[in-house]
């Protein structure tokens, strides 16, 4: 599965999304760079189908299907959209997810779960408090359990604290079972996705907004998205 983003934007004067271009697929981790509070969010929904761009195209596989793209890929825990309740548990938040997977849900089996992803001990802690990492976790693995997801798009983790090369190394590790990931993060957070060998130069052959892509290792890819004018 291919998923392109062609110099998407939303808003007047793209002021709630700039102009941005990235490509995510399976097998690989991508890091995209958005900041403000909002953008992340707006990017992640036009990604997924689930929000129309004002301008350019989102394809999978090739050709412009909104329905596809919602089937295939889930929002992970997006603010104000996918995230959880910050006061429900652990526990609460694996029950519903698990119910909507069509598995087992009962509190028996909700425990079995959380043991089995080694988060037995944190079953009855506010998600809010889960450590970050743990919580990341956690959120990916039930959203793979829904039938035809084959796509993660985990919105702005680096909001809970903790160290970035944490989750960045869960996105890697979804990307390793085949899954196509599509973190989106703060410029603070793009470190963790640098090359270890020198990045490949800008391609300036078009005007515009340019994304920078190198790739470290055969499943890693980062593309930093760049914006037209202020904060909105």
């Amino acid at each position: 599965m291919k998923i392109e983003l062609d110099a998407v934007g939303k808003g007047r004067r793209e002021h709630a999304l700039p102009l941005t271009s990235a490509v995510f697929e399976s097998g690989r981790a991508t890091l995209v760079v958005a900041e403000t509070e909002q953008r992340p969010t707006v990017l992640g929904l036009i990604a997924s189908g689930r929000m129309r761009p004002d301008t350019g195209r989102v394809a999978i596989d090739g050709r412009t299907d909104s329905a596809a793209l919602r089937r295939r890929v889930a929002v992970v825990d997006a603010p104000e959209i996918s995230e959880p309740e910050p006061n429900v548990t652990l526990a609460g938040v694996a029950a519903e997810e698990l119910m909507f997977a069509g598995r087992r849900s009962d509190p028996l089996a909700v425990r079995r779960w959380l043991e089995q992803q080694r988060l037995g001990d944190a079953a009855s802690l506010p998600v809010s408090n889960v450590d970050p990492a743990d919580r990341v976790r956690a959120l990916c693995e039930l959203a793979v359990l829904r039938k035809g997801v084959g796509g993660l798009v985990l919105v702005s983790p680096d909001r809970h604290g903790g160290e970035p090369a944490a989750w960045w190394a869960i996105a890697e590790d979804f990307a390793a079972r085949g899954l196509a990931v599509l973190v989106i993060a703060g410029q603070a957070s793009a470190p963790v996705a640098e090359p270890t060998a020198p990045a490949a130069e800008p391609d300036r052959s078009t005007s515009g907004n340019h994304s920078r892509s190198a790739t470290a290792r055969p499943r890693l890819r980062r593309l930093t998205a760049r914006t037209k004018g202020g904060r909105s």
